[in-house]
């Protein structure tokens, strides 16, 4: 049987799914961004309605009886993963119920302005119900797969397809083993950043800075733009890519290291391939190595000597005043500062995973119902204490600082870490090959290194797992050892001489 045209047809209905997903995504970004307060509940019926319609298109079933066909054929390697992916998909949307469709993307709507709003008034009890309703949805929604008993790996598995508890579990506690003294031996050095050295920076400033930053590095200002919003975030894909950050005055390395990560999100999208968009082909491979893209060019390229002799110069012309004084060893030791902190999105590089495992280790509590959503503030103030040595005197900076429950984001903290290993690994193979990539840098050229994850990484789109491509790109399995390695040599070198 010829399956040229069920494949065509295949791919053509993928990609008008696709499509509607980025209609999908272009309002959420506009929530985010630019929606008026009044207009909230709206947003949740239109989310609601159009989440209904991309589930249609999703289930239809013509597209079950392509996928019957072209499973009984015989394709090529790259055909067959595209056709396992839209299986995949194919038999989850058609166990969701369209109500339950409905009713899911309208609570997503209304947990965001319920977030938003309880973190304004620092009122958690307010905002409880959101919480446990979300909670309620993410299980009814496992149980439809048929995993009620597996609601958390149903949710691990929807952001990094195949990850289960057990391997997050055994990462993340050789991670802690090491990660822990090494946190200890920093904060006891007496080395320390100049409290207050980057004060009094001018927003068009900042905002003029970062966006020379971002498309010296490789960003495509003609196929996306950045924005402001609460929480900084990266939507889209590779001809539309829809990025924000948030500006603060005295904290000028916040919104540039927020944007120049949701640039490596960018540049994923932008560097998948376009001729696939709307099948796996052209899909990223998980959000384990979606953060590992911004985290690389976050941390490894941002936080280096190299990055900043290439825009420090750019830096001091742009804030004469502010940059008086402060030596190129001192802004060196500002932007990689190690100090334990209780927000995460301000966390350094060193502690920041010790606040994603404690997360993780919240939410596996709250599916094995070892912790009720009504108990969390008291919970997280005790893993805050033991992690960070530090306890939230409210719960805006403890449980309510991030945004990611109230749209039911559970199991996605741990890509973060995840994708700090794998940018660790990524790294270290990198180096090795490059040894001098620094200069590069110090030049101003980002190109070689784009260019290597555009070969190791991007090109591949979902044709791989995570794990799979971890391995292919660096010849070892994914290990908390290259992070270790790393954060000791660069944080070593500034701390414990």
């Amino acid at each position: 049987m010829d399956l040229a045209a069920p494949y065509s047809e295949l791919v053509e209905r993928l990609r008008g799914i696709e499509t509607l997903g980025s209609i999908g995504s272009l309002l959420g970004w506009d929530e985010q961004v630019n929606l008026p307060p009044g207009a909230a509940g709206q947003r949740a019926r239109q989310q609601a309605a159009f989440a209904e319609v991309t589930h249609a298109a999703a289930s239809a079933r013509r597209l079950g009886e392509l996928i019957a066909v072209l499973s009984d054929g015989s394709l090529e390697p790259g055909q067959r993963v595209v056709v396992a992916e839209a299986r995949r998909d194919y038999e989850r949307a058609v166990r969701l119920p369209a109500d339950f469709v409905r009713e899911k993307a309208a609570q997503e709507s209304r947990g965001y302005h319920a977030w938003a709003r309880a973190r304004a008034e620092d009122d958690f009890q307010g905002y409880a119900p959101v919480l446990e309703r979300n909670i309620e949805l993410v299980r009814r929604e496992a149980a439809y797969l048929g995993q009620e008993n597996a609601a958390y790996d149903y949710m691990l598995d929807r952001h990094d397809p195949g990850l289960t508890a057990v391997t997050v579990d055994r990462l993340f506690g050789e991670l802690k083993r090491d990660l822990v003294p090494l946190v200890r031996e920093i904060s006891a050095s007496p080395i320390r950043a100049r409290p207050g050295v980057l004060r009094g920076f001018p927003v068009e400033g900042q905002r003029a800075f970062l966006r020379e930053v971002i498309e010296r590095i490789g960003f495509d200002f003609g196929r996306g733009r950045i924005d402001v919003s609460l929480h900084p975030f990266c939507s889209g894909s590779g001809d539309d890519v829809r990025m924000t950050t948030r500006f603060r005055v005295d904290e000028p390395l916040d919104s540039l290291f927020s944007s120049v990560h949701e640039t490596g999100h960018g540049l994923y999208e932008q560097g998948l391939p376009s001729s696939h968009r709307g099948t796996a082909l052209g899909l990223h491979a998980g959000m384990a190595m979606h953060e590992s893209q911004s985290r690389i060019w976050e941390n490894q390229v941002g936080r280096s000597r190299g990055f900043w002799k290439c825009f420090g110069p750019r830096l001091r012309s742009l804030f004469p005043d502010q940059m008086q004084g402060v030596g190129s060893d001192e802004l060196h030791l500002a932007v990689n500062e190690v100090s334990p902190t209780l927000i995460r999105v301000d966390a350094d590089e060193v502690t920041y995973n010790l606040h994603i495992i404690l997360r993780f280790e919240i939410e596996k509590r709250l599916f094995s119902r070892d912790l009720e959503p009504r108990d969390l503030p008291s919970a997280w103030r005790e893993a805050s204490r033991e992690l960070l040595g530090l306890v939230p005197p409210n719960d805006r900076d403890g449980v309510l600082q991030d945004v990611h429950w109230s749209g039911g984001a559970f199991g996605y903290f741990p890509s973060y870490c995840l994708g700090n290993m794998i940018a660790a690994q990524l790294w270290e193979r990198v180096c090795s090959l490059r040894p001098d990539i620094e200069e590069d840098f110090a030049r101003g050229e980002f190109g070689w290194l784009l260019g290597w994850l555009r070969e190791n990484v991007h090109r591949h789109g979902r044709r791989h797992d995570a794990l799979t491509l971890v391995r292919m790109a660096t010849g070892s399995e994914l290990s908390p050892q290259p992070l270790i390695r790393y954060l000791r040599a660069r944080y070593g070198a500034l701390y414990l001489r």
